[in-house]
């Protein structure tokens, strides 16, 4: 057999297209790649065989209408936002949000000319005096960061239509696994694929998936016009960790329902904040939403003396203090000092992000051993 007689090469994975470029016979075959769509590949920019792979197998999962990758989460909220908002417009977003999403939209946007009104958590049902003429858009998260506030989807989604605005949802804490909001009416879903999706904190990634057709010829437009694409190598190894991800967000979920209730019960701990307790404000909702599954997140409140909080940081030998979430291994954070510490005093202090509120990313460990690590840590305080 001649070096061109080769068996065609069928892999089980996909291989890595870790290439800018893809090369043309002639005229005729680069005429074919904007003459069939997804058929040719052309700069890795415009798109590449790893991305939309990953892209599509989210999408499945989400149940979208078209998804694309981009370099971050954050990247992923710009692209949600531009979506349907440009200069002159409005939107809304959750008082409760990740801080960098709230500086994103703070800052950033009101250089582009789009205007952002937060509302406040016990107004999130009732939009009327928030919304104006040019309102576009609302953004909240499933379950909120770092408080874990549930969402009811539905219902905003229900408010969000009678007010002609479009509802675009971070369920980046939930997973598709647990909940997926384009059924419960929303418009646009968002991951920080560098969490739950991908699962390995080895990848920095974001994916939006669209519901309708427009809105996903929109999504590619930005990502590719304005660069915001994900490499191969990354988009080949969130692809790699989306194939456990069901497995994994199961038993993140059995691991932090343990770790709740044990806290709970713990005389050092003020608070606890994870739906999958009974007496959490919103725990029927989440059940209905998440069919019995709360997630690994949770947060809780020990003393907002430093010296304890440190104590009880240095106490943990195989717990990492690492400002991220959803890896396979458990870490905790720290929201005023990190993720949040952009809001203002005023606002730290009504959303009850003091110095003592720690959260904690339960990984698929043994639950009994970050329980007696966890144990001992607060007998430091």
């Amino acid at each position: 057999m001649s070096a061109n007689e080769h068996a065609p090469i069928k892999p089980k994975i996909t291989p890595i297209y870790q290439t800018s470029v893809f090369t043309f016979a002639d005229l005729n075959e680069l005429e074919l790649y904007f003459d069939q769509p997804g058929q040719h590949y052309m700069y890795s920019r415009f798109g590449n065989p790893n991305s939309d792979e990953l892209a599509a197998e989210v999408n499945k999962l989400e149940k979208g209408d078209g998804a694309v990758v981009t370099s971050s989460g954050m990247s992923a909220i710009l692209t949600a936002v531009l979506t349907f908002c440009q200069a002159g417009d409005h939107m809304l977003c959750a008082e409760e949000i990740y801080g960098g999403s709230a500086t994103l939209l703070n800052q950033e946007l009101q250089r582009l000319g789009i205007t952002v009104t937060f509302v406040p958590t016990e107004h999130t049902y009732n939009l009327a005096s928030y919304v104006q003429e040019n309102t576009k858009a609302i953004l909240a998260e499933t379950f909120s960061n770092p408080l874990l506030t549930v969402l009811d989807i539905a219902r905003l989604a229900a408010l969000c239509q009678q007010h002609q605005i479009k509802l675009i949802i971070d369920n980046t804490f939930a997973s598709p696994v647990i909940t997926r909001p384009l059924d419960l009416g929303a418009d646009l879903v968002m991951h920080s694929v560098t969490k739950y999706l991908a699962g390995h904190s080895d990848v920095t990634a974001g994916v939006i998936v669209a519901k309708g057709e427009e809105a996903a010829k929109r999504i590619k437009q930005i990502v590719m016009y304005y660069g915001l694409n994900l490499s191969p190598f990354d988009s080949w190894l969130a692809t790699r960790g989306l194939k456990t991800l069901r497995l994994r967000i199961k038993q993140h979920s059995a691991n932090a329902q343990e770790i709740a209730i044990f806290l709970s019960q713990h005389p050092k701990v003020r608070r606890v904040y994870y739906p999958g307790l009974a007496d959490h404000p919103q725990h029927e909702l989440a059940q209905q939403q998440g069919k019995g599954l709360f997630g690994g997140m949770l947060s809780f409140q020990i003393s907002d003396e430093l010296e304890k909080v440190n104590a009880f940081m240095q106490a943990l030998p195989h717990i990492p203090f690492a400002p991220s979430l959803a890896g396979v291994t458990t870490s905790i954070s720290h929201p005023l000092r990190t993720s949040h510490r952009s809001f203002s005093p005023e606002k730290q202090e009504k959303l009850g992000i003091t110095l003592g509120l720690i959260r904690l990313s339960v990984g698929v460990e043994e639950a009994e051993d970050l329980i007696q690590e966890l144990d001992t840590a607060l007998a430091a305080i």
